[in-house]
């Protein structure tokens, strides 16, 4: 992609903003993947003749800054879940979110992390190792990754996030964690409880695993229960409303295109990822049509 002297400005803006969530910016260099201090630097002090469109791309990805022209529609669930998060931040609560796929939740976190101080993202995965997890959680705390030693790596990892003001851990996609890793939580809980809060994401597949895994008396579960205050947060469901409001929101303006998107939902689950792709094609569609009137 070929970077304008407008997308070049806007994601040095995003990084600046960015880089404000550490206490310095080789801290938030240490957060970013195959991105050096340097060009964190550069890119904050607008010297984009030293850094290449690619790299660019790799920052804005990284930090979750987006070209798409897309406004965020602050509906019940978005409320919802950064009530839980700043609530969290605030009293240094551990709770755990439950959403339908396609309700939000990334979205709401991830702007949640870029406009609060000391909130950072993980994102889970299922092919994620102890080793995988506790780096993870390092890196985007801008602690050093490099030891072989794991037990120093979360050491330092802790000893950073304690010192912040209120610092937010928000793990998305945290059901999908194996048990394993699933179990390390508690130890990195026991050592920030008081220090620190903690959110976990995702769909309502983990109350299942949990009531397995207390129904088994499997390892880790019933510890990992209490510290959740034994109770999930439900996030109420997208609907019709929502989704016209979002279809405003972004300039869709003729109410058949609306209802067209609104009926497409329903039989989609009033995914927003759907909703989202289908406000898109409305769009283009009708910016066709015009184009097409005009001729």
């Amino acid at each position: 992609m070929k970077m304008t002297p407008d997308m070049k400005s806007a994601i040095r803006n995003a990084l600046v903003a960015y880089c404000e969530n550490f206490p310095t910016r080789n801290r938030a260099s240490e957060s970013l993947q195959g991105v050096s201090s340097a060009t964190v630097s550069q890119i904050c002090n607008g010297k984009f003749d030293q850094v290449s469109d690619e790299m660019l791309s790799r920052v804005a990805s990284q930090i979750g800054y987006s070209f798409e022209n897309w406004n965020i529609y602050e509906g019940t669930a978005f409320k919802e879940i950064t009530f839980v998060l700043s609530d969290a931040q605030l009293y240094k609560n551990v709770t755990w979110v439950v959403g339908d796929a396609g309700c939000g939740k990334t979205t709401s976190a991830i702007e949640y992390r870029r406009s609060h101080r000391n909130v950072f993202y993980i994102l889970c995965s299922e092919d994620m190792r102890r080793s995988d997890f506790v780096r993870e959680i390092a890196k985007q705390v801008g602690a050093p990754t490099d030891s072989t030693n794991l037990r120093d790596v979360l050491d330092n990892a802790i000893t950073m996030i304690a010192y912040l003001q209120n610092p937010l851990l928000i793990f998305d996609e945290g059901d999908k964690l194996t048990d394993s890793v699933f179990n390390y939580f508690i130890s990195i809980y026991n050592r920030l409880e008081g220090h620190a809060g903690i959110v976990f994401l995702s769909t309502d597949y983990i109350k299942r695993r949990m009531e397995n895994g207390l129904r088994y008396n499997k390892k880790g579960y019933k510890e990992i229960n209490s510290r959740i205050g034994r109770r999930f947060f439900d996030v109420h469901r997208t609907t019709d409303t929502d989704i016209y409001a979002i279809c405003k929101a972004n300039n869709l303006d003729v109410e058949t295109e609306i209802n067209s998107v609104i009926r497409d939902a329903a039989i989609s689950d009033n995914d927003l990822r759907r909703v989202k792709k289908c406000i898109h094609a409305r769009k283009r569609k009708m910016e066709n049509r015009k184009i097409k009137d005009e001729e």
